[in-house]
């Protein structure tokens, strides 16, 4: 099997490529502007890297090239921070919806399987207690609420999708991620506030002595995920032969891991203050958390959710997956690769 992966250096194209490459004899074709998370399989025979941009006309040409050459392709490229929603919306248009609209179109010239990634925001303010795929209502905020153009985004795509595969026979398989976690998420000293995923965000605070900010106390609740768990579902979606996945939507997260923002928050402190190579220095010495208004944090424009939990009966039936990675594991390891991979360690190396 050949495999398109645009966007490859990514935190969920990166862990995917490593994964295909080391459990599967499949080929990967992967696009990116950068390759930091990749340098360890860029050499791989079975791994065919271009460094490129989805919105560069000569790079189009090369991703059109390997849509109709490959079996499947995975868009991952998007913009996925509440920040940009609020201070650049066109921009998550033009990338969100235009470019990848493109992409889908392309494939359904060439008759090529997509495994799109959507996600648990096109819910938005949805009350079920556990978010169907099939049958959850989808409830965005108002039009001056431009926090929502992402949904709004992703939403509509997965229903060109469903369009085409309605009319024009297009295989497609759709999977909405619940905040996966783990190592490579972000970059933590390039972190912005409202510019990075929560996770990232607290471990950035904490190793540049900055309090971590809740924004309206924190008492928002979300469901986190391992990368691990979540590429494994992943990769039975790509390696499905059967069929069986065609025209499906599957939630891929853990109902278990689901905390508030501010309990997230603790735990991230108490796993900070146990860890061995913080015990043994004396860089940090105290971590604050601070409450702060979503006006202040995101800027007018956002609106916040109370709850995201997803239903993955499906992926248990249908995939025979299970989450198997608790909250308090996973947030070590992705400490764990921070502590070991970043400037603080150098700090460390240094004192």
């Amino acid at each position: 099997m050949k495999v398109l992966i645009l966007g490859v250096n990514g935190f969920i194209g990166s862990h995917l490529s490593e994964n295909i490459l080391k459990t599967t004899d499949w080929e990967v074709y992967g696009l990116d502007v950068e390759s930091n998370k990749i340098s360890d399989i860029v050499d791989n025979p079975r791994f065919n890297f271009v460094k490129g941009d989805v919105t560069v006309d000569k790079d189009k040409e090369w991703i059109e090239h390997n849509i109709k050459e490959c079996d499947v392709v995975l868009p991952l490229v998007a913009i996925a921070t509440p920040a940009t929603y609020i201070k650049n919306p066109l921009k998550v248009f033009e990338l969100d919806f235009e470019t990848n609209l493109e992409i889908i179109k392309k494939a359904v010239k060439y008759k090529t399987r997509v495994v799109f990634p959507s996600t648990s925001e096109v819910y938005g303010m949805c009350t079920d207690e556990a978010f169907d795929e099939d049958k959850s209502n989808f409830i965005l905020g108002p039009t001056n609420k431009q926090r929502w153009i992402y949904s709004c985004c992703k939403q509509l795509l997965d229903r060109v999708m469903w369009a085409y595969g309605f009319e024009k026979d297009f295989k497609f398989t759709i999977f909405r991620p619940y905040n996966w976690i783990g190592p490579k998420l972000d970059d933590i000293y390039t972190t912005k506030e409202g510019g990075s995923r929560v996770l990232t965000q607290f471990i950035g605070n904490v190793l540049k002595n900055e309090p971590m900010k809740l924004v309206n106390g924190g008492h928002q609740k979300r469901c986190f995920l391992y990368i691990d768990d979540g590429i494994k579902c992943l990769t039975k979606i790509i390696g499905d032969k059967s069929g069986v996945t065609n025209g499906m939507i599957f939630n891929i997260g853990n109902p278990k891991n689901n905390v508030t923002i501010r309990e997230l928050a603790s735990r991230v402190r108490k796993i900070f203050y146990k860890h061995p190579i913080i015990k043994s220095t004396n860089l940090i010495k105290k971590i604050d958390i601070e409450d702060v208004s979503e006006k202040i944090f995101y800027g007018e424009g956002y609106q916040d959710v109370s709850f995201r939990v997803p239903s993955i009966k499906k992926a248990r039936d249908v995939l025979g997956w299970e989450p198997l990675i608790g909250l308090d594991a996973a947030l070590r390891k992705t400490i764990d690769y921070y502590l070991a991979d970043n400037k603080f360690s150098r700090k460390v190396v240094n004192k």
